[in-house]
């Protein structure tokens, strides 16, 4: 199915996205709206230490008033490289860098309404190589053994999803993974 836009008017214009309103006819020729959220497209890194742990960031997000566990993860900034942004996310993030990059998947991450499609990283053989974060972020880094993600995960100690859609794209690739 695809349906014909007639229109498209911006709504906002943001630092992270514009949001547009498009005005479309469907197939039975009903005309109806979508409010839309352009962005760049982002990436999530799934750290991995020489030790088997995970590294999670804990950060406090406005939108839910509360502070959240999750992957370290950033927006591309215009024309940036996925690649590139993962490899300054998880400086800037978790103080961290990584000798060993394997893209494993991509996605997006919500298709109903954004364009927002989101890379995936998994960076081993880590090393400590901090940049300065941004300028609002108050990151705490948390290391989690791998054997221990699932139980968290299931007890609800991860409500982020990109870090779950993540974690799963990274299981095959995570040894003897209980995830």
């Amino acid at each position: 199915m695809q349906f014909k836009t007639l229109s498209s008017q911006v709504l906002l214009r943001g630092h992270v996205f514009t949001i547009r309103q498009d005005t479309v006819q469907v197939d039975d020729g009903r005309i109806t709206h979508f409010d839309v959220v352009e962005h760049h497209g982002s990436v999530v890194i799934v750290p991995v230490d020489a030790d088997n742990n995970l590294i999670f960031v804990r950060q406090y997000r406005h939108a839910v008033q509360k502070d959240i566990l999750e992957l370290p993860a950033g927006t591309l900034e215009e024309n940036e490289a996925p690649l590139a942004c993962a490899q300054r996310e998880i400086r800037e993030e978790t103080g961290l860098a990584a000798r060993a990059w394997e893209k494993i998947g991509a996605f997006y991450l919500a298709p109903g309404y954004s364009t927002e499609l989101m890379h995936v990283f998994l960076a081993q053989d880590l090393y400590s190589a901090p940049l300065s974060p941004d300028e609002y972020e108050d990151l705490q880094v948390e290391r989690i053994p791998l054997d221990e993600v699932a139980a968290l995960a299931r007890r609800g100690g991860l409500p982020d999803s990109k870090s779950l859609a993540a974690l799963y794209l990274a299981l095959p690739r995570l040894a003897s993974s209980p995830i």
